[in-house]
């Protein structure tokens, strides 16, 4: 069963960084695409960054480009989202999910969501 665990989100202010995580079970973080989400209330979850099995490709979204990196550690199976540059319009809630490809993003994920991490840029 894949499961996902998110920690690291954090209250900082615009202009600062966090690097949450995210544990994966179930899954090989390095065979895999794998996605971070962002949720915002009223807003439908919108994918900001994937990553693409074994040296693949990287892809974010574009309002994110630039000032967020998503990396992974197959020692530990975890992903991260290094988040640089914080503007208030990157708060939410942060998930993780397996994806067929990092081209295809919409839509729930086979597994169950994590409880994901707060993320929180505000003055």
């Amino acid at each position: 069963q894949v499961r996902f665990v998110e920690s690291g989100g954090d209250l900082v202010r615009p202009g600062g960084s966090l690097r949450p995580s995210c544990a994966a079970s179930g899954v090989a973080v390095e065979t895999h695409s794998i996605a971070w989400y962002r949720q915002v209330p009223g807003i439908e979850r919108e994918a900001v960054a994937c990553i693409g099995p074994g040296g693949g490709d990287e892809i974010y979204l574009t309002t994110v480009k630039g000032r967020f990196t998503i990396t992974r550690d197959r020692s530990k199976n975890s992903i991260y989202l290094q988040m640089t540059s914080l503007r208030t319009d990157d708060t939410g809630v942060y998930f993780c999910a397996v994806r067929p490809s990092c081209l295809l993003l919409r839509g729930a994920p086979e597994h169950d969501w994590g409880q994901g991490t707060q993320v929180t840029v505000s003055s």
